[in-house]
């Protein structure tokens, strides 16, 4: 059995492929899925409305088709601290398939900015209610994950081509090269990532957007985190040097790093596939928690760690848990989903299980 059939056969390992799939689809497609603008596109009296009812009757219960209404929020009750929605049920507005919507500030995937679903009319369709600035909560979720779920890519995208060099090169060279490599290695791994995160937030220039902001973070993060895979991979390197594959290319005269590059990483990639897949949920973990202090991505700019920020406001948790919960549970959905991948991929790729 090839290590793909018995991918094929791990049940929670093609769960979390498939739950990763489906949002990176949303999310590479965000211009076309959002119904709205997640950032200009703000509802007049629309703050924090709730998820958006859909009725499929009139007021005479005869049956029109999905729609909404117009939804306002009314006055505060001083009793309660809850605010009255004011419905206007004289102008329902249908649901409609590939409805063309106004241009994107953000990332603009498909042309004539037509979206999946919309309405014809006032009403709005608020699938996850809205936020304190009358902005669609759905919108921004779908657009924030841009930032969530690709930034592990950046990461290991720059860290883990460093630590699979580094280890080769420590690991095939020995001698007083491995000695002042992995010296370096250790140094690396004794700087706390905190401090560092709190250090840099506070003297990057103030003119960078917090995108550029949290993407230089990340990059300068990523430049540290290589030290661990380097260890591992000069261990590996080590016992792979001495094969016959890699003595014949030493014989034949190859270049050292050639070998490295071409014969001797090559072998490493069972460990460095796994590696990846589980290293990328530390990213995504390190942006929510990053982005909900005030380091991170920032207001009015999506991503599911700003948007989880909503949960150290007391009120919020009480009285408009659709702020909350959403990007909680995408948060906690794709990590999983990474682990489950990454849980199966190690086991598929066992050599001792490979028969």
């Amino acid at each position: 059995m090839t290590w793909w059939q018995k991918l094929k056969t791990n049940l929670l390992a093609r769960l979390g492929a498939s739950i990763l799939a489906f949002f990176y689809v949303i999310v590479i497609g965000a211009g076309f899925f959002a119904p709205y603008d997640p950032i200009d596109d703000i509802q007049k009296d629309g703050s924090l409305l709730p998820p958006t009812p859909i009725y499929w009757f009139d007021e005479d219960k005869n049956f029109i088709g999905p729609h909404v209404y117009p939804v306002k929020q009314g006055p505060t009750d001083l009793a309660t601290g809850k605010r009255e929605l004011q419905i206007d049920r004289t102008s329902p507005s249908p649901i409609r398939l590939l409805v063309k919507g106004s241009p994107y500030r953000l990332l603009e995937i498909v042309p004539g900015n037509v979206h999946l679903l919309g309405t014809v009319g006032e009403g709005k369709i608020n699938l996850l209610g809205t936020d304190e600035q009358g902005r669609d909560q759905f919108s921004r979720l779908v657009f924030g994950g841009q930032v969530s779920l690709f930034i592990g890519l950046v990461g290991i995208a720059i860290s883990f081509p460093i630590g699979l060099l580094v280890g080769g090169i420590s690991g095939y060279f020995s001698g007083w090269v491995d000695t002042g490599l992995m010296r370096l290695v250790e140094v690396l791994m004794t700087i706390p990532g905190v401090y560092l995160l709190v250090a840099l937030a506070s003297i990057l220039p103030a003119g960078l957007s917090s995108a550029q902001r949290f993407l230089l973070i990340v990059t300068i993060i990523s430049f540290i985190r290589w030290a661990g895979l380097a260890r591992v991979i000069r261990g590996q390197v080590l016992s792979i040097k001495e094969q016959e594959f890699v003595q014949a290319a030493r014989s034949m005269g190859a270049n050292p790093l050639y070998i490295i590059v071409r014969h001797v990483l090559p072998q490493t990639a069972t460990y460095t596939i796994v590696a990846a897949t589980l290293a990328i949920p530390g990213f995504i973990v390190a942006e929510s928690v990053l982005s909900s202090i005030g380091l991170g991505i920032q207001q009015p700019d999506p991503s599911w760690g700003n948007l989880l920020a909503n949960a150290t406001n007391p009120s919020i948790l009480v009285f408009q848990p659709w702020l909350v919960w959403p990007p909680a549970a995408l948060i906690v959905l794709t990590v999983l989903s990474f682990n489950l991948l990454g849980d199966g991929l190690r086991d598929a790729l066992d050599p001792r299980s490979l028969r």
